[in-house]
């Protein structure tokens, strides 16, 4: 089941699924407990009605922000606001709080000054470096970055049925039992697998190989009667994994690369390992 109005993250997510809730639902099979082993912005998570909910990313940045905004609402709202005036929205303030984070061991002044870089950055990107593991997305020259109050005030509440972890995505999707449904949102695989694209939004990226161990699982989640969704570019590499799901395709607009001409529509699919034994929404 889904919320009456769309609620909108309060983290800026490429990749993000705001804008596919409909097609997602249309899909999604009913449950208890939502699982997200790749919450990432929550765009799902924000609009459906489960009883629980388990979300998990490797990031561990993001998880920590969600658990501290899940447990000091309105108090850490406060606290962010602070970031959010006109004397931090300079290259020379951005860059010089950028290195406060990367410096910083707080759990409290890191979690805000993620979301800081989040709202001030380019393109709302999550990038780290190889080598330290630091984030490295350049400032992203907004005239007045929004600060999502209500946004985060929302999250807030919808948090009360979470348990929110860092780990890896298998051992989250492992916990999921009956009545749990599974919604995969992994870093998508290039549109071109011979061709390096942007997928480190954590250190250490996410391989092909993962794809590949990520489908294996879904499919023996499903055979135990757990159904499992997932999102993808479409291409030959995911047609060849995704064998033996139910797989719908659509076009999508993403605007990640900086080069104009970059900025197209995409083909992209659900993939839906079914239980027999659930109805669809």
């Amino acid at each position: 089941m889904r919320e009456q109005n769309k609620i909108r993250p309060f983290l800026k997510w490429p990749g993000g699924k705001y804008r596919l809730i409909e097609q997602i639902h249309a899909v999604l099979p009913q449950g208890r407990q939502l699982v997200e082993p790749f919450v990432g912005g929550g765009a799902i998570f924000l609009n459906t009605r489960f009883e629980n909910y388990l979300l998990n990313d490797a990031n561990a940045d993001l998880i920590k922000l969600y658990q501290i905004l899940q447990r000091e609402g309105c108090h850490f709202v406060d606290y962010c606001r602070k970031y959010f005036v006109k004397k931090f929205n300079s290259e020379k303030q951005y860059y010089r709080l950028r290195a406060k984070f990367n410096e910083s061991s707080d759990p409290l002044k890191r979690s805000a000054l993620f979301l800081y870089l989040n709202r001030h950055g380019y393109n709302g990107l999550c990038r780290y470096n190889a080598g330290k593991g630091e984030f490295n997305v350049p400032f992203g020259r907004y005239i007045r970055p929004y600060f999502p109050e209500n946004e985060m005030l929302l999250f807030y509440e919808k948090a009360k049925r979470v348990t929110f972890v860092c780990e890896d995505f298998k051992k989250t999707m492992k916990r999921a039992k009956k009545g749990s449904v599974i919604y995969c949102d992994p870093p998508y695989v290039p549109l071109n697998t011979t061709t390096a694209h942007f997928t480190a939004y954590r250190a250490g990226g996410f391989s092909l190989n993962q794809q590949r161990e990520l489908a294996v699982l879904a499919n023996k989640l499903a055979n135990k009667g757990i159904p499992v969704l997932l999102s993808n570019h479409s291409n030959d590499f995911t047609q060849q994994i995704y064998q033996g799901a139910l797989i719908s395709e659509f076009n999508v607009q993403r605007f990640i690369s900086c080069k104009v001409k970059e900025r197209r529509a995409v083909l992209e699919l659900l993939a839906l390992y079914p239980n027999i034994n659930l109805p669809s929404c």
